[in-house]
C-alpha cells in the first residue's frame, strides 16, 4: 500500500543528516497509510444492451421445444417468439432488470456503495412499461443511467430458463438492438460523460448493435491511456461477429470470458490448443495499440479456479466454495463476477484484489434469484 511522505531509505538518509546539525527530533509518529483514492461519479462507463429478464425454472421438455442447451445464450429468432408467452403462463416467473452491461455496473456500484452514481449505463430503451421498470430499477441501484428512448422499438427482454445449476438465456433485443451513435452517444452531453469515466466495460453482445459505437470508446480510452474491457460473452459472438470483434480486439486492456466462451474464441483464431490457460496466454498475446498497457485476460470456469494471464505469467485463483444445496441461480454469476472485478479496477486496486471481488460478488449472486443482492456487501478489502 502506499505511504505518504518520501520512501523509508530517504527518509532515514536525510534523517542521520540532520542529526549533525540539529538537536535530536522529537519523535513523530509512524507514516499512516494515505487514504484510498476518493471516487468520483461516473469513473466507469458501460455501455449495452438493457433487458427486462424474465427468470423462470422450466423443464428439460420446455428447453427441447424451443431447440434450446441447457447452459446458453442465443439471440431469439422467429421460433422462439412464443417462448416469451408460454414462459410466462406455464411457469412462476420473476421481473428483474438486466442485460450483460447494465448487471456488472449494478453490481459494481452495490461492491463500491458510495458515492452513489460512479456507473454510467448508456443503452436502448422503449417508451413502454418495460423501459419504465428499468429506470426504475436503475435508479434503485444507484447506477447513472442514460437511456435513448425511442418509440419504434419495444423495451428488450431475455428470457432465463433455469434447469438446475444451468440457465439457458434467449435474448430479444427489440428496442436495445436500435441503439444509434449519433442520436446518443455523440450528443455532447452524453460525450462528456463518457470522457469522465477511466475505466470502460462493454459486454461482447454490443458488439451486434453498434461496433461503431464501441470503437470510438475504445478509441478514447487508448488515447488517453484509460482502461477498456471488453467481454466475449458467448460462443456465438466469437464464431458469428468475429470480424466485428477483432475490429475491437486492439484496443483491449481487460478481455473477459468464461471456458466455453475461450474454446470458441481459440478454435476461430486457430489456436489449435483446447487448454484455457494457453488460449488465455495467446489472446493476451494478440496485437495491441496503447503500449503503455500489457493486456490482461481473464477468464472464469465456473466452480473450477479463474485464470489470469499478464504479461509473461498466468495464474490459476481459486473459487470460494458453496454447497451445491445453496445455489438458487447461476444467472447474471458472469456479469457479478466481472461487476466485482470492476469495482476494484476503478479503485486501482491490485489485478488480485479485483479477482477475489469478482469470486465474492459472483457467490452472493448465486445464491439469490436473477442478479439481485443484499443491501450491503461483506467483502473485506485487502488493505
Amino acid at each position: 500500500m502506499a505511504f505518504s511522505g518520501e520512501p523509508k531509505a530517504k527518509k532515514l538518509r536525510l534523517s542521520s543528516e540532520k542529526k549533525k546539525t540539529e538537536s535530536p527530533p522529537k519523535k513523530t509518529p509512524p507514516p499512516r497509510p494515505a487514504a484510498a483514492k476518493k471516487l468520483r461519479p461516473n469513473s466507469l462507463f458501460g455501455m449495452g444492451n438493457p433487458l427486462l429478464d424474465i427468470s423462470a425454472v422450466v423443464d428439460k421438455d420446455f428447453l427441447d421445444k424451443y431447440g434450446l442447451k441447457s447452459n446458453d445464450q442465443i439471440l431469439a429468432e422467429d421460433k422462439h417468439k412464443a417462448l416469451f408467452e408460454e414462459i410466462v403462463k406455464k411457469f412462476k416467473v420473476e421481473y428483474h432488470a438486466g442485460g450483460a452491461t447494465q448487471n456488472s455496473m449494478k453490481i459494481a456500484q452495490w461492491m463500491i456503495q458510495e458515492p452513489h452514481k460512479v456507473c454510467t449505463f448508456f443503452g436502448c430503451i422503449g417508451n413502454d412499461k418495460f423501459g419504465e421498470i428499468l429506470k426504475q430499477k436503475a435508479e434503485e441501484a444507484h447506477v447513472d443511467a442514460h437511456y435513448y428512448n425511442q418509440e419504434e422499438e419495444p423495451t428488450g427482454t431475455c428470457a432465463a430458463c433455469i434447469t438446475g445449476a444451468n440457465r439457458s438465456l434467449v435474448a430479444n433485443l427489440a428496442a436495445a438492438n436500435a441503439y444509434k451513435k449519433d442520436k446518443h452517444l455523440d450528443l455532447e452531453e452524453n460525450w462528456g460523460l463518457v470522457e469522465k469515466a477511466k475505466v470502460y466495460y462493454i459486454a461482447g453482445f454490443f458488439l451486434t448493435v453498434s461496433l461503431e459505437s464501441i470503437l470510438k470508446v475504445a478509441k478514447h480510452a487508448a488515447e488517453n491511456n484509460k482502461l477498456f474491457c471488453l467481454n466475449l460473452s458467448a460462443p456465438f459472438i466469437c464464431q458469428f461477429f468475429k470480424d466485428n470483434l477483432m475490429q475491437v480486439l486492439p484496443y483491449v486492456d481487460v478481455l473477459f470470458g468464461n471456458e466455453t466462451e475461450a474454446a470458441a474464441f481459440g478454435d476461430e483464431q486457430g489456436f489449435e490448443t483446447k487448454d484455457v490457460e494457453e488460449i488465455a496466454k495467446k489472446a493476451q498475446a494478440l496485437p495491441k495499440n496503447n503500449k503503455k498497457r500489457q493486456r490482461v485476460v481473464v477468464f472464469t470456469q465456473g466452480k473450477d479456479g479463474t485464470i489470469m494471464a499478464q504479461s509473461d505469467k498466468v495464474e490459476t485463483f481459486p473459487v470460494l466454495k458453496i454447497d451445491a444445496k445453496d445455489i438458487v441461480d447461476t444467472n447474471g454469476a458472469g456479469d457479478a463476477f466481472v461487476g466485482g472485478f470492476l469495482s476494484e479496477l476503478v479503485q486501482e486496486k491490485a489485478l488480485e484484489q479485483s479477482v477475489r471481488a469478482g469470486h465474492y460478488a459472483a457467490n452472493v449472486i448465486i445464491r439469490q434469484a436473477g442478479c439481485t443482492f443484499p443491501d450491503k456487501p461483506d467483502f473485506h478489502q485487502d488493505p
